[in-house]
């Protein structure tokens, strides 16, 4: 599989992952601070720890209470190692728990926007140099620090939360009751740097330029004389992915782009032109459209067809590349999220769905993967492909899932169905790329609802389905909010699906957030 070895020469701060959904996202805050960050279950025996030499280590949050059976635990050895620690939320709390301290359930929870206020005799602790003394930050916590172990003392405290943030910098040893990690908090990126290079004495090694040659150089080691086939989808993840296995192993690879059926209006033939045209890919085109419609004729449950999909696609790739000649392995464009997602690597994180890269799969697969992208997050994979010279129509391509329409087609998926939602979801993409939005949304979409309702159209009765408008704005995916598009830009586009689309009479707008809602509805 994929292995971290690369990176050894770089300074590395370790996150034990007690089961946040925010895990990942604390190691993609340290790598844009420059620090490379590596991610481990948090029950790793400290003799492994001794031997990653970490110049820090990171406690995640996590779902459970410290009082709950059963509740993870780390070593008790590694607040005695001398390297600098960092508890984050469920972190803190069990670092309180385990060196003395009391953990109360809180009598007010907090979930959501907190203020803080920086506490400290005319010096701001060392987690909050540069930090105002009063910042808005995101909680997600039920219980509270009622008392500091021996040693520490308070470096914040909140109305509910007496107890925000502690430290024993004797010791080495800091907490957050918040989560810095997420964009939600004002300065939590300077809080990050703070530990990282104020405490921890982290250089900055970890760039994006480094990333790419050892990136192909694990390539090239994984896969010796070996040759690749990737799953080619059109979108910035698998095109970057297959950039840097061409650049590693060059005519070994071969990309293989599935049309199933599920794709947007005319992507296809544009994908296909892209690619052999533009950047001169091996590429093999497949129309296995009628296999995935047939599979997933009468399916409606969300997790079903994604198994359904999965399982489709490997057919699809052992079949061809069989025909081909021989292939050993499977590339992917799995990103962080994805795995997230589907379950935290190395960790006990809540399954949210399963992810078309990494649920269903492996059990079906007769390929060795190959996913050079999994350690990173969409923003620093747009980065990768800029630097390895992507145009921009590539790069800022908003995600697609890999699924396709499939999860934005709510109930059984048939193709007059899937005609109505390509119709829509065109009209939507021409109105935010004409009204200057497309750039500045992380993803904008149409969502075909199995519902119908009735409507008048020239006097005449109608009895059609609604459509959902999708647009929300984030930096990485693992957070988003939905986006205040303007209410002509919607009314423009409204307009046009119920004139132009027949069979819809309804459309509406979701202004949900993630979380609670994830941004694909299924």
């Amino acid at each position: 599989m994929w292995d971290n070895n690369a990176f050894v020469s770089h300074q590395t701060i370790v996150v034990l992952d007690f089961g946040s959904q925010y895990t990942q996202l604390i190691a993609r805050r340290l790598r844009e601070l420059s620090v490379y960050s590596e991610i481990i279950p948090f029950n790793t025996p400290i003799g492994q720890l001794r031997e990653k030499s970490p110049a820090g280590i990171i406690l995640s949050g996590g779902p459970k209470s410290v009082s709950d059976a059963g509740a993870p635990k780390c070593a008790p050895q590694l607040f005695e190692l001398g390297t600098p620690v960092l508890g984050i939320c469920y972190g803190m709390q069990l670092m309180t728990d385990m060196l003395g301290g009391e953990v109360r359930r809180s009598g007010q929870r907090e979930f959501g926007h907190a203020h803080v206020r920086v506490t400290g005799n005319g010096t701001p602790p060392k987690l909050f140099m540069h930090v105002p003394p009063e910042l808005r930050v995101w909680a997600s916590h039920g219980d509270d620090v009622s008392a500091v172990p021996p040693g520490f003392a308070v470096a914040a405290t909140s109305a509910t939360a007496p107890i925000a943030a502690m430290e024993a910098p004797e010791r080495q040893l800091y907490a957050l009751l918040f989560h810095p990690e997420v964009a939600h908090t004002d300065y939590g990126l300077e809080i990050l740097r703070n530990f990282a290079y104020g405490v921890c004495g982290c250089a900055g090694d970890w760039t994006i330029a480094s990333f790419i040659e050892e990136a192909t150089e694990r390539i090239t080691r994984q896969v010796g004389n070996g040759k690749v086939v990737c799953g080619l989808s059109g979108g910035v993840d698998s095109t970057v992915a297959a950039m840097l296995i061409h650049r590693a192993i060059g005519d070994r690879l071969t990309c293989i782009f599935v049309d199933n059926g599920l794709l947007r209006s005319d992507e296809a033939s544009q994908i296909n032109k892209r690619f052999s045209e533009k950047l001169r890919l091996p590429l093999d085109f497949v129309d296995a459209s009628a296999i995935f419609l047939e599979r997933l004729a009468g399916v409606t449950d969300p997790e079903t067809k994604r198994k359904i999909i999965g399982a489709a696609f490997i057919d699809v790739f052992e079949r061809r590349a069989k025909e081909l000649g021989g292939f050993e392995f499977l590339a992917q464009g799995t990103l962080y999220p994805d795995v997230i997602e589907s379950a935290s690597v190395g960790g006990p994180a809540v399954v949210i769905k399963s992810h078309h890269n990494v649920g269903g799969l492996p059990d079906l697969m007769h390929f060795t993967l190959v996913e050079p992208l999994r350690d990173l997050f969409k923003d620093e994979v747009r980065r990768v492909g800029r630097d390895l010279g992507l145009d921009t129509e590539f790069v800022v391509r908003q995600p697609f899932p890999g699924p396709g329409l499939a999860v934005r087609l709510i109930g059984e998926i048939t193709k007059e169905r899937l005609d109505l939602l390509r119709l829509a979801d065109k009209i939507v993409a021409e109105e935010i790329r004409k009204a200057g939005w497309y750039e500045r949304l992380w993803q904008s979409f149409a969502v075909l609802l199995p519902v119908q309702s009735v409507g008048v159209m020239g006097d005449a009765r109608t009895y059609e389905y609604t459509v959902a408008i999708r647009a929300v704005e984030s930096l990485d995916g693992m957070t988003a909010d939905w986006a205040r598009l303007p209410h002509e830009l919607l009314a423009t586009i409204s307009s046009r699906i119920v004139n132009e689309v027949r069979g819809i009479n309804r459309v509406v707008y979701d202004i949900s957030s993630k979380p609670p809602s994830t941004i694909e509805w299924e």
